[in-house]
């Protein structure tokens, strides 16, 4: 099942049942009507740990503008701005500078059905899983430059739990490599999993976490020390080196990711 994770605030107001819809800006989910969603609430949206569902969304309508086209109609069932510049400021503060009156905007309304309201097998569907293979890539473009890490969540039949790529700013490839190890590992702590088989097309952070190389860049310390303790939440966490065409879902997140943030700049 496809993901929209919320802020605090907004969870609050879609579970009062004040707010029917979120926009969306750099968005790479294929979200159409029809589909049904978690809605995910980032209670501390630097702590996954902290991360738990409200519920699920029965999407109604996915509409796409301008952020400077909005109407008076797509208003309903979110907040009104009081004017396009005023909206403008606002969507800067989460999603930075780049942002200008041309940004194109995802408008998606569904039906909220609290968690509590669902079907037992609804609620315990993903926490019966504790055994996953996790596929984690990164990538920067310039070296240091734009940078994205993904990474994909398999069950061991195969089946998606979780897919996800981040854009993560200016950063070196190696950087890149790391984070997207680190988010697989706090999604699937999130989840619950607890043994985890790790594949990377990078042979050097393989070799790094199980001990084979030092870590010599002063700047990944902070980043391999953050995985370290993650590791010892698990029962078990395995390395695997994979060579980069068994890696293709997680690489294809990282540039959706990177796509999507580096369009806006563009002229």
């Amino acid at each position: 099942m496809k993901i929209l994770k919320l802020d605090h605030e907004l969870a609050e107001l879609i579970k009062a049942g004040k707010k029917t819809s979120t926009w969306r800006l750099f968005d790479d989910k294929d979200i159409s009507v029809g589909d049904d969603v978690e809605l995910l609430d980032k209670v501390d949206p630097k702590d996954r740990s902290t991360w738990h569902p409200i519920g699920i969304g029965k999407v109604n309508t996915v509409i796409q503008r301008r952020l400077g086209d909005i109407t008076e109609e797509d208003h309903e069932g979110h907040g009104r701005h009081e004017s396009t510049e005023h909206r403008l400021q606002e969507f800067r503060k989460y999603y930075g500078p780049e942002v200008t009156h041309d940004t194109p905007v995802k408008i998606i309304h569904f039906t909220f059905k609290p968690l509590q309201d669902l079907p037992a097998e609804e609620k315990t569907k993903t926490a019966e899983v504790t055994e996953v293979n996790m596929y984690s890539d990164g990538g920067s473009r310039g070296n240091p430059g734009p940078s994205a890490s993904g990474f994909v969540l398999y069950d061991l039949q195969g089946n998606i739990l979780a897919r996800e790529g981040v854009y993560i700013g200016i950063t070196t490839n190696n950087q890149a490599e790391y984070l997207s190890l680190k988010y697989g590992l706090e999604e699937a702590l999130r989840r619950q999993i607890r043994i985890v088989h790790v594949h990377m097309d990078s042979l050097l952070v393989v070799n790094q976490m199980t001990g084979k190389f030092k870590v010599r860049n002063r700047d990944l310390w902070p980043i391999y020390g953050a995985i370290k303790e993650l590791e010892t939440k698990f029962e078990k966490v395995t390395f695997v080196h994979v060579p980069r065409e068994l890696n293709k879902e997680a690489d294809a997140a990282v540039n959706e990711a990177m796509d999507a943030a580096i369009s806006v700049e563009q002229p």
